[in-house]
C-alpha cells in the first residue's frame, strides 16, 4: 500500500517560485509510488488563526479547515516547503500549520526549502525543525535546499542547470530517509497505540 503524503507549500505571493519545488517534490514521490498530494495554503484559504480546528464547535469549521484536518490525520507522513522571508518562515505556511495540532501527531515530517539566493531557505529550515518537533512530528534529518530557485527549476518545476542537478542528486536520499521513518512510524502506530 502506498505511503500516503502531504506536501504543504504556503506562499501567497503573485510571482510564486517555490511552487516549481513543491510540484517537483509530488511529481518525484509519485514516481516512487508513493500517494503524494500538494496542500497549498493559498488555494485552501484559511483565514488569520483566531481558533485551532479542535476549538471549533464540533460541526461548524470552514468546509475546507474540516476537510484538511481529515487529510492530515489520514497522511502516514508530510513534506514542508517552504521559503524564507527576512531570515524566517512563511507566514501563509506558518498560519494554516498552526490550525491544528493534534491531527499532525506521531507522523514523519520533512523539510524542503528554497529562496532566491545561494543560502537556499537554510534559516527557514532551522525555524521549522524545532516548530514542527513541538506540533508532535518526529522531523527527519535528510533536507533538501534549493537556490537560487529559479536557476534550479522552470517554471513546470523541471530541474535545470547545475542547481537542478544537485536538487535531482539528494532527492533519493530525502526521499529514501522520509520513507524509511514512515515505515517505522506506521509499524509503532500497529503495534502500540500512542501514549496520548
Amino acid at each position: 500500500m502506498p505511503d500516503r503524503i502531504l506536501v504543504l507549500y504556503g506562499s501567497y505571493r503573485r510571482d510564486r517560485a517555490g511552487i516549481r519545488l513543491a510540484d517537483f517534490i509530488v511529481k518525484g514521490l509519485r514516481d516512487r509510488g508513493d500517494d503524494a498530494e500538494l496542500i497549498d495554503a493559498q488555494a485552501i484559504g484559511l483565514p488569520m488563526l483566531d481558533r485551532m480546528y479542535k476549538e471549533v464547535p464540533a460541526g461548524t469549521a470552514p468546509p475546507a479547515m474540516a476537510a484538511l484536518a481529515v487529510k492530515i490525520r489520514e497522511a502516514d507522513a508530510f513534506v514542508f516547503v517552504t521559503g524564507e522571508y527576512n531570515w524566517g518562515m512563511q507566514p501563509g505556511l506558518k498560519n494554516l500549520t498552526d490550525h491544528f495540532l493534534e491531527e499532525w501527531f506521531w507522523r514523519p515530517a520533512a523539510i524542503a526549502s528554497y529562496s532566491a539566493g545561494r543560502l537556499s531557505g537554510a534559516r527557514a529550515s532551522t525555524a521549522w525543525h524545532g516548530t514542527l518537533s513541538e506540533m508532535g512530528m518526529v522531523v527527519i534529518s535528510s533536507t533538501l535546499a534549493v537556490g537560487p530557485i529559479a536557476q534550479a527549476l522552470d517554471p513546470a518545476g523541471k530541474p535545470t542547470g547545475e542547481a537542478g542537478q544537485a536538487l535531482e542528486k539528494a532527492f533519493p536520499r530525502f526521499a529514501d530517509d522520509l520513507a524509511w521513518w514512515t515505515e517505522a512510524a506506521k509499524a509503532q502506530r500497529a503495534r502500540k497505540a500512542p501514549p496520548y
